[in-house]
């Protein structure tokens, strides 16, 4: 088939590449210009382990053509897929405006023949319509959803094994396209109306948001009683009404997704005057979640006035470079505010945080953080940090106190280093 890919981030890129090596002939198209010069030269403008591999293939083999250009994209294509940004407005509500940008450029570039139009982009119930109502009347069309369920860092196993495929749809001859599009991928498909299908994503990353803040609450709790999160949540996990998976408790979620979509889920309820207590009650708790790690550094450190303070990671979470609604990036800000000298390193998102942050301090090796430092702050879960040399680089640092976010490390294997080590729900070893 042959497919247009309207956004090429995280999203429409490593879309575009599966399609590619499923044999499709796949534009994807990106307005930066010197980025799509990237993608052609097989480069990913940001890390994701597996997809540079992945692109270059695709690029290599002629199925996958990077492009500025709508015009080239649009007119032959049988299915074109809107990949673009959906931002948060101060409201909480999505913007919209790059969906209904690509829309009109579509519109404006039909060519002829059918075509299916499918929102990839995480967007409100009712955005497809809207996305209809751009298309010109003339043109022959169906409006579709098929939401993506990738996750950063693991993108490209998660769309090359998608668990589900979920299709919205409002005609046959769409729902026909569409399971053409996804044909040789794995998972189970799911034919649904389009409200339905848009509702989807918004349900299952709330939902997964619930989890975590739940456990995160559950670790609040356990560091009053002496209790073991950990083992909580693994005694929890066993149930299979339940399951192990975001489970582990820590400084709270980030990223482009899962705060973005509960504000826009809770927006949506309070555009409908639907009160959705619960999940405003799982936004406040993430929130609250990385204060409270602060407050127990500060408690135990006796605050943070000309503190030295290393840090260990920068990204929201481990295999990526993306610093959107990072925690980490909270609590250094946080720190540093009230005194702190904060010296930090994370393996990939150093460049991104710095543009957030310019007066971050960086280094280029995470061993160099420890050099005098009064504590050591553990905010992302790199599998590095489990491996370095702790027993000696404890000799570095100015006191001995780690301070774990991930609940990462061993206690037992700490404190029999000599380290106080504080971490999230867990009983602390001194």
């Amino acid at each position: 088939m042959k497919i247009a890919i309207i956004g090429a981030g995280y999203v429409g890129l490593t879309s575009a590449a599966v399609f590619s090596k499923l044999g499709h002939t796949v534009w994807a198209v990106r307005k930066d210009a010197d980025k799509v010069e990237m993608l052609k030269r097989g480069e990913v403008p940001f890390y994701e382990p597996g997809l540079p591999e992945l692109v270059k293939e695709g690029v290599l083999s002629g199925r996958l053509i990077p492009t500025t250009s709508y015009a080239e994209a649009v007119p032959n294509a049988e299915v074109i897929f809107i990949c673009v940004g959906t931002p948060s407005l101060p409201s909480g509500e999505t913007d919209l405006s790059q969906v209904f940008a690509a829309s009109r450029e579509i519109a404006e570039n039909w060519g002829t023949g059918y075509k299916v139009i499918a929102d990839k982009s995480t967007v409100p119930v009712g955005t497809a319509e809207k996305v209809r109502k751009t298309i010109n009347a003339e043109c022959d069309f169906d409006i579709a959803s098929c939401p993506e369920f990738l996750r950063e860092g693991s993108a490209v196993h998660d769309t090359l094994n998608p668990d589900r495929v979920v299709i919205g749809i409002d005609s046959d001859r769409a729902r026909d396209v569409l399971l053409e599009a996804h044909k040789g991928l794995p998972g189970e498909r799911l034919i649904t109306d389009i409200k339905t299908a848009e509702m989807i994503k918004y349900a299952s990353n709330a939902f997964l948001a619930t989890k975590i803040s739940f456990i995160n609450e559950m670790a609040n709790l356990c560091d009053e009683v002496g209790a073991n999160v950990d083992e909580v949540a693994r005694g929890m996990g066993m149930d299979p009404r339940i399951g192990p998976a975001f489970l582990k408790a820590g400084i709270g979620y980030g990223g482009a997704c899962f705060p973005k979509d509960t504000k826009a889920l809770h927006s949506i309820a309070f555009l409908h005057d639907y009160d959705f207590k619960l999940l405003k009650a799982v936004i406040e708790v993430n929130q609250a979640q990385r204060r409270q790690f602060v407050r127990k550094v500060r408690s135990v450190l006796g605050g943070f006035e000309g503190k030295k303070i290393g840090v260990l990671g920068l990204a929201f979470k481990n295999n990526t470079d993306d610093v959107r609604e990072s925690a980490a990036l909270d609590v250094v800000a946080w720190i540093a505010k009230d005194g702190a000298q904060v010296i930090a390193y994370d393996p990939q998102a150093e460049g991104n945080a710095k543009e957030v942050m310019p007066g971050l301090s960086t280094r280029p090796k995470p061993e160099e953080v420890y050099e005098g430092a009064d504590a050591i702050l553990l905010l992302t879960e790199w599998g590095e940090f489990r491996d370095l040399p702790w027993a000696s680089l404890k000799g570095k640092m100015k006191t001995p106190f780690i301070f774990d976010g991930r609940n990462l490390l061993d206690p037992q294997y700490m404190r029999s280093l000599g380290y106080t080590y504080i971490s999230v729900g867990r009983p602390d070893i001194r």
